[in-house]
C-alpha cells in the first residue's frame, strides 16, 4: 500500500508546504484524507490520478482541511469523469457539498454523494473499512482509521501435495477461500491455510490535541499520522486551539504501541522541519516528518 503526502502543512499554503491532503493507494483505488487548496495540482507531480479517486473523508471543517474541494471536482469534470464519488465527514458534509454544487458555474456530469458520519461510523470499501474517530480539536471533527480485511493465511504447500492435490488452479481456488473436490474428497481451505493474518492499519488524526479516543483507535497501527503543529515551547498555545505538539504525538504512538509514526499539519513558522523531528525523536524513534509529494510504502508485517 503506498501513502502519498500531497500537503503536509497547517493553517495556509506556504512556499515550503501546502495544506494538508494524504492519498491511500489501496489496490487500484484512491482514498483521500483532507483536501486542502490546490490539492488537485499537487497531485499531477506524482503517479496518483485523480480520477480514481472513490472516496474523500473530511476530518473537519476549517478551510486548510477542505478548500480543494470545489477545484477537485471541477478538474474531475473537465476530464470527463463518469464514476460517482463520495465524500463524508462530521455533521454538517452534506450541506457543505450541497452549497459546493449549488454553485452556477459547477455543473458535475458524474454523481456526487454525501454522507454525514456519526462518530464511530464504518465506511466498507473494497477489502477494506474506514472509522470515523471523534477527536479533541476546536470545532466538531474526526480522525480516522483505515484497517485492511483480514487475509487468508500462509499456504502450506507441504500439506497440499499430501493431501493429494495437484499444483495449478486448484491451489489458487484453495488460497482464494473455496472448497475443492479431489475424487470425491472435499478439501477446505482450513486444512491447507494457516490461521487469518492481519491487514494493514493505518490511521489519521485530523487537527487534535492528544486524546484517548485517537490513542485507543491507533493501538498496533503499522502506521500513525497524527498532526504536530508545534514544538514544546508552544504547547499553552497548541492546547488552546486544540492541537498536538511533536511530543505530545510521539507520546501517543508510543502508548499506541504503533510501528511507524509520519508528523504532518506542520505551523507555517517552522521552515524546516528540524525542531519537530528532533523532539518527537526523544520519545518515538521510528518517526519521519514527510516533505510534501512524498510516497511511502506500508508492507504487511508477514
Amino acid at each position: 500500500m503506498k501513502v502519498v503526502f500531497l500537503g503536509t502543512g497547517g493553517s495556509w499554503p506556504t512556499k515550503y508546504r501546502n495544506v494538508m491532503s494524504v492519498a491511500l493507494q489501496f489496490k487500484s483505488e484512491v482514498i483521500l484524507f483532507d483536501c486542502g487548496e490546490g490539492t488537485q495540482r499537487q497531485m499531477t507531480y506524482t503517479n496518483i490520478s485523480f480520477m480514481k479517486i472513490k472516496r474523500i473523508f473530511i476530518t473537519h471543517f476549517h478551510a486548510d482541511h477542505f478548500l480543494g474541494i470545489p477545484g477537485l471536482l471541477q478538474t474531475m469534470n473537465l476530464n470527463d469523469r463518469e464514476e460517482e464519488l463520495h465524500i463524508y465527514g462530521p455533521k454538517g458534509t452534506i450541506d457543505l457539498v450541497k452549497s459546493l454544487l449549488s454553485l452556477g458555474y459547477f455543473k458535475p456530469n458524474f454523481r456526487i454523494y454525501a454522507h454525514d458520519l456519526q462518530p464511530d461510523e464504518l465506511v466498507r470499501g473494497d477489502g477494506y473499512t474506514v472509522k470515523a474517530v471523534r477527536v479533541c480539536h476546536n470545532v466538531p471533527a474526526y480522525g480516522y482509521v483505515f484497517q485492511e480485511d483480514e487475509r487468508p493465511g500462509k499456504f502450506n504447500k507441504a500439506r497440499a501435495l499430501e493431501l493429494g492435490i495437484p499444483e495449478g488452479p486448484l491451489f489458487g481456488r484453495l488460497q482464494r477461500g473455496q472448497s475443492i473436490d479431489i475424487d470425491g474428497r472435499i478439501i477446505s481451505p482450513e486444512m491447507v491455510l494457516g490461521p487469518p493474518r492481519k491487514g494493514i492499519k493505518i490511521t489519521y488524526s485530523g487537527d487534535t490535541a492528544p486524546c484517548e479516543s485517537f490513542l485507543k483507535a491507533s493501538e498496533d497501527a503499522d502506521l500513525i499520522i497524527h498532526e504536530a503543529t508545534f514544538t514544546e515551547e508552544m504547547m499553552e498555545k497548541a492546547g488552546k486551539f486544540g492541537h498536538s505538539t511533536a511530543k505530545g504525538a510521539a507520546e501517543l504512538a508510543r502508548s499506541a504501541k504503533a510501528l511507524k509514526l509520519a508528523l504532518v499539519h506542520l505551523s507555517p513558522r517552522y521552515e524546516r522541519p528540524e525542531p519537530i523531528i528532533k523532539e518527537a525523536k526523544e520519545v518515538f524513534e521510528n518517526v519521519i516528518v514527510p516533505e510534501d509529494l512524498e510516497e511511502i510504502e506500508v508492507k504487511h508485517r508477514d
